[in-house]
């Protein structure tokens, strides 16, 4: 080669590697250029994950806190539930750790918002520490209430400007990724443009291996930052881009869990609300342990359900009550006899320590007796007995959720979900789903159990009235055949048949009959009453004109009214008060109302009797001037055998039965009886019968004597 040659050849040589020494310098400086960008694009996405996500995902926290306790404390003072006063203790005792976590992310103005709402918090909780001690559903309670509303309102709005101002952030670092990254690929544009006029070759290389990447970070970034929330970026070129990429899809996944585990919570809450309503409509402990075991089942997913009941009849076990598998639903009778009990000192602990007890690797335990850490009882020191350990085993269990169940300070029972396969974990979300259905079923339960117990606390009750009325029944139909013999006797001495008779003898046959029709008419109250009561009180209804019973009334109890020095005073109409009634028992109930009057007014008073048509019925009224009824007894004067104070104290006889018939006859008769009185000036009773239709051709008839004694 000639010497012209090798400097050509040097020349070309020297362009060439002029060439390549631009096109590397072009291509260091598009490496560097690329670097910087993602080094700066990952940092501010650091900051985003490493600090702005953490501080805006711990004031959530503060906030969920907060929210709770005040949900736990609302409760409280609504329904008295201690167990809502418990869950306020605890987020109470644990918002300072959340907070504690919170002011580890945050600097600036971010810790003076968290100072802030400490502030509020304490202020907040010295209002609740007030409302504890106040009684639930008090005026203190509803006055505290408010004014825990209010502290509460300050310190939400707080924390929702330190949410604001922490989306700002991260919404600014985002745009100042998304400038570094376009500035670098425009950058990066340019440099290729020069690039290609030294090195085609390596400007496409270039572009193949840096630019594509980025721009596929960018438009990957573009669509989640649009809502695709599934867009990921491919993890090609540089490691600095695969970084930044690898960044990017981490915090799209991490996102993705927590919204994932959001939509489970909330999903699980309201299938918890949905069982609460279910059991709440069952009254049947049966039914209930049905729907709880079958519900919790299907809505965690569990493999198995056992619900375990204390019961009085197996004090040192507690038995599985309902057992649910996914395969088979609710096991038969004798599938579920075969299950184990669990001790029943091991059933109380873990209900006194008042948290979920959680298996996550059963198999490790059956084998052997093994000790089980953090398990209530004796499983915490030998494990579990052989016989649970072979059903595990042959049930294939492999993680354990047990829920306590009980009311107040007494344990009900415990509800143990399981599962058998060791990729399905049981999450928290879960667990606290868990124990909010296991705290709705032990209210249910307690609730049926208590039904139950009055349910049969009402039929004793039912049987024991019966056979008080079979009793009543049976001694005054005994008693009428001796009393009919002593007064058929008392009617022969008055004839003098067997001789004339002295005035004192005479006296006391008088006292004797007497008190013998007053034995006859209890006979026939109590007799009554036991038809009642049984059902066998009918009424065989005819047209009848009310006058005429009045005026029998009248006629009938006059000499009593004129031994008593009572005035009688009547004022019925002269038409008709045709109704459609049992004559016999309305005259029952005014013989009782009128006897009622005239014994309850003293010499001198006035008992008088009305009688008119309104809007479709009779008005009877029986008002008297007499002692009166305590306007706090008068609620109770249709009780049977119930008598006013002022009776009892004065001494005037009665058995308490006679306002009881009226009230009943009159009710059957579809009308109603109201009682007006006042203390130491009488008593007005008025009972409304309906009034028949007139029939065509009826005459007047009679009326009700004139007022007044004759």
């Amino acid at each position: 080669m000639t010497s012209k040659g090798r400097w050509k050849s040097k020349g070309v040589e020297r362009r060439l590697a002029l060439a390549f020494g631009v096109s590397t310098g072009l291509i260091l400086l598009v490496g560097a250029g690329a670097l910087t960008g993602a080094f700066l694009e990952k940092a501010t996405q650091d900051q985003i994950i490493d600090r702005v996500q953490p501080a805006l995902l711990d004031n959530t926290h503060l906030h969920t806190q907060a929210a709770h306790m005040q949900r736990s404390m609302r409760g409280y003072l609504l329904t008295g539930d201690k167990a809502l006063l418990a869950d306020y203790r605890r987020a109470r005792a644990g918002y300072p750790a959340i907070l504690s976590d919170a002011r580890r992310h945050t600097s600036g103005e971010t810790e003076q918002s968290l100072n802030r709402q400490d502030q509020q918090l304490q202020a907040y909780l010295r209002v609740t520490n007030q409302q504890a001690q106040a009684s639930p559903r008090s005026d203190q309670a509803a006055h505290l209430t408010r004014e825990a509303n209010r502290r509460f309102e300050r310190f939400e709005a707080t924390n929702h400007r330190l949410e604001q101002q922490l989306v700002s952030e991260a919404k600014r670092l985002q745009r100042r990724a998304d400038t570094i990254v376009t500035v670098g690929a425009v950058a990066l544009g340019a440099l290729l443009i020069l690039a290609v006029t030294v090195a085609l070759y390596t400007a496409q290389r270039t572009t193949r291996t840096l630019v594509g990447p980025l721009r596929s970070v960018v438009v990957t970034l573009g669509r989640l930052t649009g809502g695709q929330h599934a867009a990921r970026a491919a993890e090609r070129g540089p490691a600095e881009i695969r970084a930044v990429a690898r960044s990017v899809n981490q915090l799209a996944d991490e996102s993705d869990r927590l919204r994932g585990i959001e939509e489970e919570r909330y999903r699980l809450s309201e299938t918890v609300r949905q069982l609460g309503v279910r059991i709440r409509e069952r009254l049947d402990v049966d039914d209930v342990l049905d729907a709880a075991c079958t519900g919790m089942g299907e809505s965690l997913n569990a493999d198995y359900v056992f619900t375990l009941l204390i019961h009085d009849a197996y004090p040192d076990v507690v038995p599985v009550a309902r057992a649910w598998s996914a395969h088979d639903g609710l096991l038969p009778g004798e599938r579920q006899r075969a299950l184990p009990p669990i001790p029943a000192d091991v059933v109380r602990e873990h209900y006194r320590q008042g948290s979920p007890w959680i298996v996550p690797d059963l198999p490790r335990y059956l084998t052997e007796t093994t000790p089980m850490p953090g398990a209530p009882g004796d499983f915490a020191r030998i494990g579990l007995p052989a016989a649970n350990r072979a059903a595990a085993t042959q049930l294939g269990l492999h993680s354990l959720v047990v829920v306590p169940m009980g009311v107040g300070e007494e344990p009900i029972g415990a509800v143990c979900l399981a599962r058998t396969r060791p990729d399905h974990p049981w999450h928290r979300v879960e667990i606290e789903a868990a124990e909010a259905m296991g705290s709705s079923v032990a209210r249910a339960l307690h609730a049926s159990k208590l039904y139950e117990k009055e349910t049969r606390l009402v039929q004793e009750l039912r049987t024991l009235d019966r056979t008080k009325s079979d009793f009543i029944s049976t001694v005054s139909h005994e008693l009428r055949t001796p009393l009919t013999s002593i007064t058929g006797y008392l009617e022969l001495l008055k004839d003098e048949d067997t001789g004339p008779l002295t005035e004192p003898q005479q006296h006391m046959i008088d006292v004797v009959n007497r008190n013998a029709h007053r034995l006859r008419a209890l006979i026939e109250d109590l007799l009554t009453l036991s038809r009642i009561e049984s059902g066998k009180y009918t009424s065989h209804k005819a047209p009848v004109d009310l006058r005429h019973l009045i005026s029998s009334a009248l006629d009938a109890m006059r000499p009593a009214a004129e031994a008593a020095s009572v005035h009688l005073d009547t004022d019925c109409p002269t038409q008709p008060l045709i109704c459609e009634a049992d004559s016999d028992q309305v005259d029952r109930v005014l013989m009782n109302l009128l006897s009622n009057a005239i014994k309850f007014t003293p010499a001198g008073g006035q008992v008088r009797v009305q009688a008119a048509a309104q809007d479709g019925h009779v008005a009877l009224t029986v008002s008297d001037t007499g002692i009166g009824i305590p306007e706090a007894e008068q609620r109770q004067l249709f009780t049977r055998f119930f008598r006013a104070s002022n009776a009892t104290t004065q001494a005037i006889p009665g058995t308490g039965l006679g306002l009881t018939i009226v009230h009943t006859i009159i009710t059957n008769h579809g009308g109603t009886t109201q009682v007006h009185s006042v203390e130491g000036k009488g008593t007005t009773i008025t009972a409304t019968l309906p009034l028949a239709e007139p029939q065509h051709g009826q005459s007047a008839g009679t009326t009700c004597p004139p007022s007044g004694d004759p």
